[in-house]
């Protein structure tokens, strides 16, 4: 059956992953895999990547992690989500390194120890800002003091996550490193030692020093686009994928014919309508009908009208397209080229939305 398809280039993943760890200075690299790696396949980036030398990524659930070990990912895997007790025995088979982010977490964490002899390995997470998942720096030092000297062989890291580290101005940013580092303080006086201390994300990858650290999280710039339009975009990354739909019609209608749903687009001349078979359920942003368009053989054709849950015009004009051709609907080929980012800064979204948006119909193939 005709339909969408996405094309995951995975040459392009490790070339993004070589760029970036010489533009951190060789610094390494936890790779975000969540989310289905943001909609490019977690299993087959996470394999690419650990043949390619990456030996961390992180998930948000332990399921997410188990399905990474039970496909042969043999790495470190963090998890971001919040610790359930129904989880730590799994968590524990699997070699999964969860995330502390109260003091009740350690707790858990300690009667888990007691009871079975050990634990997961752990890394704690401090609330310096986003007002999310973390520990009350006012409580860093009860926090540290809490974890008993057997547990202290599970806890192997430390990390916060910034909020606005992808914007242009990084005041808030700052005040959140401060607090991190006067944690990292507290935690040197009491003598608890982490084998990694983290806190950057794609944004601050690109924005902040990271000298300190001794590894960076990346997750969407290792996928080839920038998280917003206020980071410096110096780093020749590329976009890994690329989202394509074949042409399944051409009608050749008349000036003033009303296109889909509401008649809110007429032609302006006689011209070639192409009907695209995918729609707003298989991935493509239903807002980028009002200034959107495709790309086919090097040419850029305006969408005509609103798109529809399964399929979308396009008004090729005088050009007539040959049935079951592909257009290019986001990413980069030989011929054709649209950023994600141009995308949503459009719909004001972000690649993050778009990207995890490619829904079951939307076929995935894989290039080396």
């Amino acid at each position: 059956m005709l339909g969408p398809k996405v094309v995951i280039h995975i040459d392009r993943l490790l070339a993004n992953y070589d760029l970036i760890k010489n533009q951190l200075n060789q610094n390494r690299l936890m790779v975000v895999v969540k989310a289905n790696a943001y909609g490019h396949g977690s299993v087959e980036c996470a394999r690419a990547l650990e043949k390619h030398g990456c030996d961390s990524f992180a998930v948000f659930s332990v399921l997410e992690g188990i399905e990474l070990r039970k496909n042969g990912i043999d790495s470190d895997i963090l998890v971001f989500s919040k610790i359930n007790d129904s989880y730590l025995n799994q968590a524990n088979k699997y070699r999964l390194t969860l995330n502390a982010s109260n003091l009740l977490d350690i707790n858990l964490l300690e009667s888990f120890r007691i009871k079975n002899g050990k634990s997961p390995q752990f890394h704690l997470k401090f609330d310096t800002g986003m007002t999310r998942l973390g520990i009350n720096p006012s409580e860093a030092k009860k926090a540290f003091e809490s974890i008993s000297k057997e547990l202290q062989r599970y806890c192997i890291g430390i990390y916060s996550h910034f909020a606005t580290a992808d914007e242009g101005d990084l005041t808030y940013a700052h005040e959140q490193l401060s607090k991190f580092n006067k944690i990292l303080s507290i935690a040197k006086s009491t003598g608890i030692h982490f084998e990694t201390i983290h806190f950057s994300n794609s944004g601050a990858a690109l924005n902040i020093d990271q000298d300190e650290f001794d590894q960076v999280r990346v997750g969407m710039l290792i996928y080839g686009a920038f998280p917003s339009n206020e980071v410096p975009m110096d780093i020749p990354i590329l976009p890994v994928m690329e989202f394509r739909a074949p042409i399944i019609e051409v009608r050749n209608v008349d000036k003033d014919t009303q296109i889909s749903y509401g008649g809110v687009y007429k032609t302006v001349a006689k011209s070639n309508i192409g009907v695209i078979q995918c729609g707003f359920a298989d991935g493509i942003p239903r807002l980028w009908h009002q200034k959107g368009y495709v790309s086919y053989n090097g040419k850029q054709y305006k969408i005509a009208g609103r798109i529809c849950m399964d399929q979308f015009m396009v008004n090729f004009e005088n050009d007539t397209p040959r049935l079951g051709e592909e257009v290019l609907i986001f990413g980069s080929n030989n011929t054709d080229n649209i950023r994600m980012e141009t995308i949503a800064e459009t719909i004001d979204s972000t690649p993050y939305v778009i990207a995890t948006d490619i829904k079951g119909r939307t076929q995935r193939e894989y290039k080396s």
